[in-house]
C-alpha cells in the first residue's frame, strides 16, 4: 500500500476487519471516510485517539462519515480493544503492513 496522506485519495487496500469480513477501498467508494492509524491496540495514545473518535462517533454520522482504525494488530486483539473501549466503529487488520 502507497504512503497514504492527509486530505488525499487513500491508496487501494482490501483488509480483514473486525466485522469479519475484508474491506476495500472500492467498497467505500461514494463514502466520505476517516482512515487512521496507529500502532497498536491497548496502548496509552492509540486508546485515546480511539476514544476520541468513539466520543465523536455520533458527529461523524450525523455528516455521513465512516470512521475506520488500522493498525498490524490481529483480529483477536482489535475485538478485545473494541470491547474493552466500547468502540462503535470497524478496525482494519494489516498484519502484513501492506
Amino acid at each position: 500500500m502507497a504512503t497514504p496522506q492527509e486530505g488525499k485519495k487513500a491508496p487501494a487496500f482490501s483488509l480483514p476487519s473486525s466485522t469479519g469480513k475484508k474491506i476495500s477501498l472500492k467498497d467505500l467508494a461514494g463514502k466520505k471516510v476517516v482512515l487512521y492509524f496507529y500502532p497498536k491496540d491497548n496502548t496509552p495514545g492509540c486508546t485515546t485517539e480511539a476514544c476520541a473518535f468513539r466520543d465523536a462517533h455520533k458527529d461523524f454520522e450525523k455528516s455521513d462519515t465512516v470512521i475506520l482504525g488500522v493498525s498490524p494488530d490481529g483480529l483477536a486483539s482489535h475485538e478485545k480493544f473494541i470491547n474493552k473501549y466500547d468502540l462503535p466503529f470497524v478496525l482494519l487488520a494489516d498484519e502484513d503492513h501492506a
